[in-house]
């Protein structure tokens, strides 16, 4: 009995560090839609409506973030829009690691570092998050007809060799 307690106790605590860690990712969102939530309360709104109001505010602020990210080319701008989604996640993650330290930890040099090391782990999950729906790097060729050329690439047929530094016209040719 005392080692199936344990269990559970170990599974309860992993299980909170998890929603806690998933609350700090998500935390500018989070707090969007709860203040949107609290808006429609105060409105006279019953709780289904402060429900729904609260999950669309929440997912209309992640996606107009993650479509401004993966559309906007300047990356200063891209990094803005980083950094509002990274730094909430950051600063929860550092207040709710920090909680947790205090209860275990006697050394207040050790509840910073842990919290730090924290915060920044989960502002780089936020980050690499926002960053999942940038579009991927597409390559263009110089061939004015738009398509692809009709004869291959140096370097690719294996009757021209290697990829050499010199213009094709240059190289030597292989046919007699």
């Amino acid at each position: 009995m005392l080692i199936i307690g344990l269990v559970l106790s170990v599974l309860g605590i992993g299980f909170f560090c998890w929603l806690l860690f998933l609350l700090a990712v998500y935390a500018l969102l989070f707090v969007a839609g709860l203040t949107a939530g609290f808006a429609t309360y105060h409105s006279g709104a019953g709780i289904a409506g402060v429900i729904i109001v609260t999950i669309i505010a929440g997912g209309v602020t992640l996606t107009i973030g993650q479509i401004a990210f993966a559309t906007i080319r300047s990356p200063l701008i891209r990094g803005a829009i980083g950094l509002l989604y990274a730094v909430p996640a950051a600063i929860a993650g550092y207040n709710g690691t920090l909680g947790f330290a205090q209860i275990g930890i006697p050394s207040e040099a050790w509840w910073v570092a842990f919290a730090v090391v924290w915060a920044v782990a989960v502002g780089g999950t936020a980050w690499a998050r926002m960053a999942l729906f940038v579009p991927r790097f597409t390559i263009r060729r110089p061939f004015s007809g738009g398509g692809l050329p009709t004869t291959p690439m140096r370097g690719t047929s294996s009757s021209r060799g290697p990829i050499s530094p010199l213009p094709a016209a240059l190289l030597p040719s292989s046919s007699p």
